[in-house]
Formats: C-alpha cells, structure tokens, sequence
C-alpha cells in the first residue's frame, strides 16, 4: 500500500473527499502484515472516531482494492480480509484461529494453468493458500 500522502492524492484524482476517518483507515492498513477484516479496521478506527459508519469502513477499501492499492483476500465465508502488500505472494492460514502469514516464495515454477484451460485464459497472475494449524492452536 502506499504511503498516506500518495493515497490522499490518488482518491483525490477518483472525486473522493479526504476525511479523517479515511486518513484513520489508511494509517490503520499502512504496512499492516495482519490481513485484518473490514470489521477489525472498523474497531480500530471507531476507538479514534466513534461515529464513523461500517458503511464507510466497508465501502473505503473496496475503493482501495478497486484501484489496486490493497489485496481483497477470502479467507473464509464470513469475512474479507485486505492486505496492504499488493506484490505478489501467498499466504498460510490458521483452520483454527484464522491468523495469516505471508509467504515470498515463489511457486510459478511448480503451478501451471491445466492444458484444457490455456486457449480460454491468460493468467495474469496466481495467489496460493496453504491452510493447516498455527502451532500456537496445535
């Protein structure tokens, strides 16, 4: 993700107003490793500013995602995660917990767009979850 300053200036470009509870959302993702739910930035910014809505919450990131500047990630049927880290990389997560880690591997040697399925697709890029038990649940 990018710095503060950069992202007032981009949402700024696409007619968004700077308000600070989208300057709070943005310092709450800012190099953020924890992959953390809409519902977890929303409790973090509510602690600063109590009457922001989930709503804004909610419709903030997916205008980050939309414009390539943090990772929608699906961890779980109950909620989206986002990462601010949008090079590539995988993750690892918890059945249990939930927790995410990353990983900087890189798998493109051993993944491969099955045969049938290359004349009706270009990949532009892939994203690998391995899902197992954090040490911390075993």
């Amino acid at each position: 993700m990018e710095t503060v300053e950069k992202l007032t200036g981009i949402l700024r470009n696409h007619g968004m107003k700077i308000t600070p509870q989208r300057l709070m959302i943005f310092k709450v993702m800012e190099n953020n490793t924890s992959h953390p739910s809409a519902e977890e930035v929303f409790k973090r910014v509510k602690r600063v500013y109590p009457t922001v809505s989930f709503t804004t919450i909610y419709k903030t990131l997916e205008t980050l995602r939309d414009l390539g500047e943090v990772k929608e990630l699906i961890i779980d049927e109950d909620r989206k995660h986002y990462d601010p880290n949008i090079n590539t990389h995988h993750h690892v997560i918890c059945s249990n917990c939930k927790k995410i880690h990353d990983i900087f591997e890189d798998f493109s040697l051993h993944v491969k767009l099955p045969d049938s399925l290359k004349k009706d697709y270009t990949v532009s890029g892939f994203q690998i979850s391995f899902h197992g038990t954090c040490k911390e649940c075993a």
